[in-house]
């Protein structure tokens, strides 16, 4: 069969269709491919119609220019914050979405070359192959804009070694393609000289056959080691600091380590962890807690209630100021409320993880097979694998 687009009128997702692949592509390249509610809804549509069809094997995803996905819109939020509930139906279905990434029946490979970060890493972590190159940017920064960790990564990132999950969500920390191999959060690396041949020989396999995908994958990629300047050679500084009860133990934690010699990279980390909003860090931190003990369905759900009573401005709008500073003056200078860690009470943490009633949680089966559970375990990267 002739290779032909669907819905041609539509750009912000690519979409091919190869015999028995689809070929799905993120098409914002000038906006880092970030996920708009179009977007959103498209990727949702072609998602649940492959489901059910038999025709459809092997569903490909990559992103336009030189990012994979930036994440979720953040301009389509703050032009919404002043209208009740306007972003509420597209955080719905992007956490619905996120659940269906980890359930779906079908072969599904992530080819990520360039920026992936927070919601569009989502696209990429459950996949039963997530491929990634020397190119590869990952980062969960959302602390950073006053927001927090979410899209499953509640889930995915305390089940990582040690405290690697709160020392990524706190600080915002970049990881390359290595690294997320190291992680287990990626499967596959692949040189980026060679990405585009991958991918046309899984359009040629013509096959969703499990067995197949990966024998071809592996074809291409390589094994590869943290560089030696890595953060994931400080594992047990990581571990020693991030496992702290409170964000400020964390950070008193992490100062001390950082005044011994030899621990100098800490300095420009800890800059950018104190940046941060104070409310971000402290909803981020009991979002990671709370995740190591609970399923998919469960972090999925808090997740949902808590990202609408940030929208909602339920105890701070620093999300909006950050998204204000990041993106629309861009004068990265954003003034925090409350500006200090102390003012950034308990109680006031606990009204943002309040439960609604029962009809307005995000409704997700509780008992379907999380595919991810365990796949870490993989990482070629021994001295993770002695630290669990």
């Amino acid at each position: 069969m002739a290779q032909g687009l669907v819905n041609p009128g539509e750009e912000v997702v690519l979409v091919e269709e190869v015999n028995h692949v689809r070929l799905l592509t993120l098409n914002r390249p000038r906006q880092l491919n970030v996920i708009s509610w179009n977007m959103l809804s498209l990727l949702t549509k072609y998602l649940e119609m492959w489901e059910k069809d038999d025709h459809a094997e092997l569903i490909l995803f990559k992103g336009a220019g030189r990012a994979f996905s930036a994440g979720g819109d953040l301009k389509m939020f703050y032009d919404g914050r002043k209208i009740e509930d306007s972003c509420l139906e597209v955080a719905y279905r992007m956490y619905w979405l996120c659940y269906h990434q980890f359930i779906y029946k079908k072969t599904r490979v992530a080819l990520v070359h360039g920026i992936c970060m927070g919601g569009g890493a989502s696209l990429m972590v459950p996949m039963q192959f997530s491929v990634v190159t020397d190119k590869t940017i990952f980062a969960m920064p959302e602390a950073r804009i006053g927001f927090y960790t979410d899209c499953s990564f509640t889930y995915t990132l305390p089940r990582l070694h040690g405290y690697l999950g709160e020392y990524m969500a706190l600080t915002g920390a970049r990881l390359n393609g290595k690294e997320l191999i190291a992680t287990g959060l990626a499967t596959h690396f692949v040189p980026s000289e060679k990405f585009l041949q991958l991918e046309k020989r899984l359009i040629s396999l013509n096959s969703g056959d499990y067995d197949a995908v990966k024998s071809i994958i592996e074809e291409f990629s390589i094994d590869v080691q943290p560089d030696e300047d890595s953060f994931l050679h400080k594992q047990s500084i990581i571990d020693k600091c991030f496992c702290k009860d409170s964000v400020e133990e964390i950070i008193k934690s992490f100062e001390t380590e950082g005044n011994m010699k030899g621990n100098e990279w800490i300095g420009p980390v800890l800059k950018g962890l104190k940046r941060s909003s104070p409310t971000g860090l402290k909803i981020t931190l009991r979002s990671i807690r709370e995740g190591r003990n609970q399923t998919l369905p469960e972090c999925l759900k808090r997740e949902f209630r808590v990202t609408v009573n940030i929208l909602r401005g339920k105890i701070s709008g620093d999300v909006y100021e950050g998204i204000r500073s990041l993106t629309i003056d861009k004068d990265n200078s954003p003034k925090w409320d409350p500006a200090t860690l102390d003012k950034v009470t308990r109680e006031k943490v606990d009204l943002v993880f309040q439960p609604f009633k029962e009809e307005l949680e995000l409704q997700i089966p509780a008992n379907e097979e999380c595919r991810w559970d365990g796949k870490y375990e993989n990482t070629a990267y021994p001295s993770l694998k002695a630290t669990a």
